[in-house]
């Protein structure tokens, strides 16, 4: 996955600046930084939800930009303020997003949906009754149970106690390791940037200031842990 000097303005308001990496196959790509500082705008193009002012974003190969509906065909997306629709059980969640998704219900999907989501027999209760923890192990579940070639994930444990948060981080660093997906995530949580990400982008004011492993990252801003690298890479600039 490549994006490639994109530039979001809205009005005389620079969302995003000259944005570029690109993402490996089976790498997970964590972008770091402060409200407004452009994840999500940057998030939401790749996905294709919003076009960008100028520059390109390449999916499989596909100019997503140029070819939206081809490229999503490939697209995982979870926001950060998604919800779940709460007069559905689970399962009735999975078969919706099935068909949405492949045009028909395929069992073998909803089965792997089912054993993400971790949520035993809550599955058949509707998600009106589930915790927020559970509404978002089944959110995350629907976002790769189709093993999209890439996944975006926005704040993924936003707002999640401990134990559903470790469940799924869990979750995702192990399917990534079984199926080879790549998956780009936004984070406020470092400790969970650092165990999840093979690389890291900071991004500050729209722009990407640095780029490396955790440890590269480390090492090159002479810091005990990443959000005094984060810091340090801004060289004091405000937050």
């Amino acid at each position: 996955m490549v994006v490639d000097n994109i530039s979001k303005r809205y009005g005389e308001k620079v969302a995003i600046r000259d944005v570029s990496f690109r993402v490996k196959k089976g790498e997970i790509f964590g972008l770091i930084g402060p409200n407004g500082a452009g994840k999500t705008t940057t998030l939401r193009i790749i996905a294709t939800l919003i076009k960008p002012t100028r520059g390109r974003v390449y999916i499989n190969g596909i100019d997503a930009i140029k070819n939206p509906i081809e490229a999503r065909k490939y697209i995982g997306y979870l926001p950060e303020e998604a919800e779940v629709y709460p007069r559905l059980t689970g399962y009735e969640h999975f078969k919706f997003y099935s068909w949405l998704r492949l045009g028909y219900v395929d069992k073998n999907v909803i089965d792997l949906a089912i054993n993400l989501s971790g949520l035993g027999e809550r599955i058949y209760d509707r998600a009106s009754e589930y915790s927020k923890g559970m509404k978002r192990r089944l959110l995350l579940a629907i976002a790769l149970m189709t093993k999209p070639d890439v996944v975006i994930l926005d704040e993924p444990t936003s707002g999640l106690d401990v134990y559903a948060a470790v469940n799924v981080r869990k979750t995702i660093r192990s399917f990534v390791k079984e199926t080879g997906i790549t998956v780009i995530l936004s984070s406020h949580n470092m400790l969970e940037v650092e165990y999840l990400c093979d690389r890291i982008a900071f991004i500050n004011k729209g722009r990407i200031v640095a780029i490396g492993t955790p440890k590269e990252l480390l090492s090159k801003y002479n810091a005990t842990n990443l959000e005094e690298a984060f810091i340090n890479a801004v060289g004091g600039e405000e937050i």
